[in-house]
């Protein structure tokens, strides 16, 4: 019999301290469907055979990774299974669809490569990277609701750049770009065009062919898949250099042993997300839309951030004036609900939100910025304790702040 550890009172008092635990935090990661972990079992138990392997081991798995292939490239319109390439992560995904294409071409100072203001770390610090590395860089920026113009990029386009790479909804405010007008003018060009969907794939319908793009990531834990796989779409004719290279893994464009567990969680996930999608869409943007609707009618000087309507069902990024976020994060966290202040992926840095300076918003309201991200858990009830709960969290945590008076918040300028 197991013995009680004083780790596990704690954990059972932390459990029973709330009334409620509500999961609001979505866009860092999902929970595993029942259905994707089922499916994946087998294959970390008896299917253990490397599916290289030309016996009935290896033969055994390789047609569940092919078959999870083809719920992938379903989900995202691909005319062939084969465009698709296995990887570690979303992270990975970008570095080899950024990289990949820059190093098409000589690291002479004379290549460019593209991105938005607004990219995930793994693009945007990707191409900082490249920029130190033999490439030139140019930063598209946006407007007030974190829009890019496709005319931007359009301009910054020459005889030496090398791929463009423009997110299709954005990881903090949830914005989503005109990536098809984005393409077509890329596309005239010649020039290799990415988009980040990770946060996007399995939320709203991607149709690879219609978007226009060469390259797509996406990742299986944003859409209730297992962590460390993702994928890369590469379409037909499009040439990249491979980022890990050694075996013939992935058709020579991606090296190493591939992960089958969590490759065959990832297209049952796929294959759940495309049945599901419209019902799952109309569901959680009903709750984004009524946490939104109560916060800004109940909390006084509060600013949504993002387009009202050009963004994923899943996101809700409001600014809140006059406290810290990460102040207000852990109160939340302390009352049972888990949401953020930013992308998961910058969690520890005290530098404000790179996305919500892109915007231009004042950095003193940058800091007292929360994101609510919805997921298809998600209920009504959950919307409702939010709100039994973020009033008075606000209310106490203004009352000691410097920057809160008694007719509102306190201009900068006149601390």
């Amino acid at each position: 019999m197991k013995t009680a550890t004083k780790k596990d009172a704690d954990e059972k008092a932390s459990r029973e301290s709330f009334s409620r635990r509500v999961y609001v935090d979505n866009n860092a990661t999902t929970s595993v469907a029942p259905e994707v972990l089922e499916a994946m079992l087998p294959y970390l138990g008896d299917f253990y055979g490397n599916p290289s392997s030309a016996h009935w081991f290896g033969r055994s798995v390789r047609s569940r990774v092919e078959e999870a292939r083809e719920h992938l490239a379903a989900l995202i319109g691909a005319d062939d299974p084969s465009e698709i390439v296995f990887c570690a992560s979303g992270s990975e995904s970008d570095n080899m669809a950024v990289k990949g294409s820059a190093t098409n071409h000589p690291q002479d100072g004379s290549w460019q490569v593209v991105n938005s203001a607004i990219e995930h770390p793994a693009v945007f610090n990707t191409v900082k990277y490249l920029g130190k590395n033999g490439y030139r860089r140019k930063i598209i920026g946006v407007d007030k609701y974190a829009i890019v113009n496709p005319d931007g990029v359009k301009a910054a386009l020459d005889d030496k750049t090398a791929v463009v790479s423009i997110m299709h909804g954005n990881n903090e405010v949830g914005v989503l770009q005109d990536i098809k007008k984005i393409a077509a003018a890329v596309k005239n060009k010649g020039i290799l065009m990415h988009t980040d969907a990770v946060q996007s794939a399995g939320k709203v319908p991607i149709d690879v062919n219609d978007l226009g793009v060469d390259l797509l990531s996406f990742s299986a834990h944003k859409l209730h898949g297992p962590k460390g796989v993702g994928a890369l779409y590469i379409r037909k004719g499009a040439k990249i250099h491979p980022l890990i290279t050694g075996g013939h893994h992935e058709r020579g464009r991606r090296a190493g042993t591939e992960n089958v567990p969590g490759i065959v969680g990832f297209g049952k996930a796929c294959e759940i997300a495309k049945k599901r999608m419209a019902d799952d869409s109309s569901h959680i943007a009903a709750l984004r839309d009524e946490l939104q609707k109560r916060i800004l009618g109940e909390i006084p000087y509060v600013r949504l951030n993002g387009h009202p309507e050009k963004r994923l069902p899943t996101t809700l990024n409001v600014s809140i004036e006059s406290v810290e976020g990460e102040t207000m994060m852990i109160q939340c966290d302390m009352n049972g609900i888990a949401l953020s202040t930013g992308s998961a992926c910058s969690s520890g840095s005290l530098d404000p939100s790179h996305v919500l300076i892109a915007m231009d918003i004042p950095h003193e309201i940058i800091h007292g910025s929360l994101r609510f991200s919805f997921g298809h858990d998600n209920t009504m009830e959950d919307v409702d304790y939010i709100m039994r709960k973020l009033p008075k969290i606000v209310e106490t945590t203004r009352a000691i702040s410097p920057l809160w008076g008694t007719n509102g918040p306190i201009p900068i300028e006149d601390l």
